[in-house]
């Protein structure tokens, strides 16, 4: 919520007072939705670094394969998902939805969970082998944790 006088507020930032829905200004908002990165995420990276170090190569977001997984090992036809918790609806602390403008959320993250539902069974179909790891629990984990979790699945 914005403390501060209606007269004080830039004509642009009205809507924002008025309503009470965000506590910056819609510049600042724009700043920050735009930092938000679909690649190279700090998990995504951890992941990364990880599985290079254990001798392990691959390819980045492959485009013609569906969902442009983020780390691809094709001759093995395994991939590799990091998804973002908030973005991709996980049922966890970080997945729930804002409160606000739900007329746009909701459809929005509930239009991704299907997409990647759909992207899992287009690789399943294409015989491709698939593992999704949550922002949330790579936070949690160990990095040998996580090591020894991809190595079981590439080594299937």
């Amino acid at each position: 919520m914005i403390f501060c006088q209606p007269w004080s507020v830039s004509r642009a930032n009205r809507r924002w007072y008025k309503y009470g829905m965000d506590n910056l200004s819609t510049a600042d908002r724009r700043k920050t939705m735009r930092s938000v990165r679909s690649k190279d995420t700090g998990p995504e990276m951890r992941i990364r670094r990880i599985l290079h170090k254990a001798g392990y190569r691959y390819r980045l977001h492959r485009s013609d394969l569906p969902g442009k997984p983020d780390l691809v090992f094709s001759t093995r036809r395994k991939v590799i998902f990091v998804h973002g918790c908030f973005w991709h609806g996980h049922h966890c602390k970080k997945g729930t939805p804002p409160s606000s403008n739900k007329e746009f959320w909701e459809p929005k993250l509930a239009r991704n969970r299907e997409r990647d539902i759909e992207n899992l069974q287009k690789l399943t179909k294409m015989r491709w082998n698939t593992l999704t790891l949550w922002e949330c629990e790579i936070k949690s984990m160990q990095d040998t944790e996580i090591l020894e979790l991809a190595v079981e699945f590439l080594r299937q």
